[in-house]
């Protein structure tokens, strides 16, 4: 796989990125792809390991090690070192129907696996694929292939999301006829309204979705299934109804002042922000405008580092965002070994931008909001947070934390943004269908299934598991289509991994 000795002689060499200072002057991509003979040189980097840890998704001490795809991670390497670039598409296309997404949004749970990388720099694989599906659709290897039978059955997919797409990409392929129905006015879910556009070009998302239109599913949007569009119109309709909606019920906090004007979810921030770029080049000014605003951020994830790169972009006097939980290391604890996911401090784009612009990282860890502060008028003017004191729970052996008394701090504040994550699916959704959930409103299956307990409903992705990966949402919905085309034909001959 790759050259026997190319982990000793090259060094690793990933996308080439704008510097922080130049990109924050806009909303485009700022990664550059390497020239192909260099990029070569990191498929010849891939070892042969023997065991492809890379490839694995494994569950190792609750944490995922290795591509959930089960991508061949080691074939496509070996393709991209030979200028094989035509079989490598091939390879990769046969687990991921989506690399142009996971290429540019997924953590590169590969690299973090890869036995290179136990005592070396990792191989740069997500930099490889990147190459690979640009390449594909610059030589024409992407373009659409209809399938060439039909079978006369019919199935709706609600959601467009990534698990949605890759159910409906699955089953159009078998020669169902498929529609996929989205409440937004844009097709993509959450890679198009929950992504900003400097880390996955919206472009992106429509080339895609125009070869899944040539291919003949249809795209119906502002489409709202249980409000503007009955649920029993569509189990009606067709032979199957596939629920693929996303945990969109975001995290609340309850603090006083929180009916403060200025307080916005991430959710909310990141769409309008979107939309009015792609509506109108931000001339309609229907987004949050963070320009000369002190922003606070509540939430340490992904989507906490994308609302830190948003508002920077719009000119924000000042960017902090508050952690809960305490920094992790700088590198692998000892009780964190390779090839479990690195519980290791991760400084992201968004974070780098605000070190660049600001002179520090804008993190505070510990720490919580008390109180959201208004000014006469209603309007948010600070928010008073408070440093917290995790420790462990003699009785249960759980981390408990305790607000420190005396530590109470206010920061200005004109923007707050919560970004604490999602509780589950939509209560008016599930209602319609009529859907069992559990205590979390993901929806109910037995036990590796997604078939729910209405007859002839499916579910998949974070409706069904709660917030989670896009790649983990394209394997959901691979692993769904297979058993819906098992319920129409009898059989399946679809590939999950």
């Amino acid at each position: 796989m790759g050259k026997p000795s190319g982990f000793l002689e090259y060094e690793r060499e990933d996308l080439g990125v704008i510097p922080p200072l130049e990109r924050i002057k806009n909303f485009d991509e700022f990664h550059e792809p390497l020239p192909i003979e260099r990029q070569k040189l990191q498929g010849a980097r891939c070892m042969d390991c023997g065991v492809p840890f890379c490839q694995a998704g494994m569950n190792i001490c609750g944490m995922t090690s290795g591509c959930p795809l089960h991508n061949l991670i080691p074939e496509w390497n070996d393709l991209v070192y030979t200028g094989n670039m035509r079989e490598a598409y091939n390879r990769l296309h046969k687990t991921n129907n989506f690399p142009e997404f996971t290429s540019r949004v997924c953590p590169a749970l590969c690299e973090n696996a890869c036995t290179c990388g136990l005592n070396d720099a990792p191989v740069a694989t997500k930099a490889n694929e990147y190459a690979i599906i640009e390449n594909a659709y610059k030589e024409g290897y992407a373009q659409a292939k209809p399938p060439k039978v039909r079978t006369g059955k019919t199935v709706a997919v609600v959601g467009s999301g990534p698990s949605g797409l890759a159910v409906a990409d699955q089953l159009n392929r078998r020669g169902h006829k498929v529609t996929v129905f989205e409440r937004s006015d844009r097709v993509g879910g959450l890679l198009m309204y929950g992504i900003p556009n400097m880390k996955l070009d919206k472009a992106v998302i429509d080339r895609k979705i125009d070869v899944m239109k040539q291919e003949g599913i249809e795209f119906v949007t502002g489409a709202d299934i249980g409000k503007t569009v009955k649920a029993e119109k569509l189990l009606k309709e067709f032979d199957r109804v596939v629920l693929a909606c996303g945990s969109s019920n975001p995290r609340d906090i309850k603090v006083p002042g929180r009916d403060a004007a200025g307080i916005y979810f991430a959710v909310d921030f990141l769409k309008a922000n979107t939309k009015s770029l792609l509506d109108s080049g931000f001339a309609d000014k229907a987004y949050v405008d963070t320009k000369n605003k002190h922003v606070v951020i509540i939430g340490g994830g992904d989507t906490g580092n994308d609302c830190v790169g948003t508002a920077i972009r719009h000119g924000a006097a000042s960017v902090t965002q508050i952690e809960m939980m305490p920094k992790a290391p700088d590198s692998r604890a000892a009780d964190n070994p390779w090839p479990q996911w690195p519980k290791i401090c991760k400084t992201d784009y968004g974070q780098e931008e605000a070190i660049a612009v600001f002179g520090k990282d804008p993190r505070v860890y510990e720490s919580t909001v008390k109180e959201c502060v208004k000014d006469k008028n209603g309007n948010l003017k600070a928010v008073k947070i408070v440093k917290l004191n995790w420790s462990k729970d003699p009785e249960s052996g759980r981390m408990k934390m305790e607000e420190i008394a005396g530590s109470e701090k206010e920061l200005p504040c004109q923007i707050l943004i919560i970004a604490a994550g999602f509780l589950g699916s939509e209560k008016y959704v599930t209602d319609a269908f009529r859907v069992s959930v559990d205590e979390r409103t993901n929806v109910k299956t037995a036990a590796d299934s997604y078939r729910t307990d209405v007859e002839r409903v499916y579910t998949a992705g974070d409706m069904h598991t709660g917030q989670s990966l896009v790649v983990k949402a394209i394997r959901q919905g691979r692993e769904c289509a297979r058993e819906v085309d098992e319920s129409l034909m009898g059989y399946s001959n679809l590939v999950v991994q």
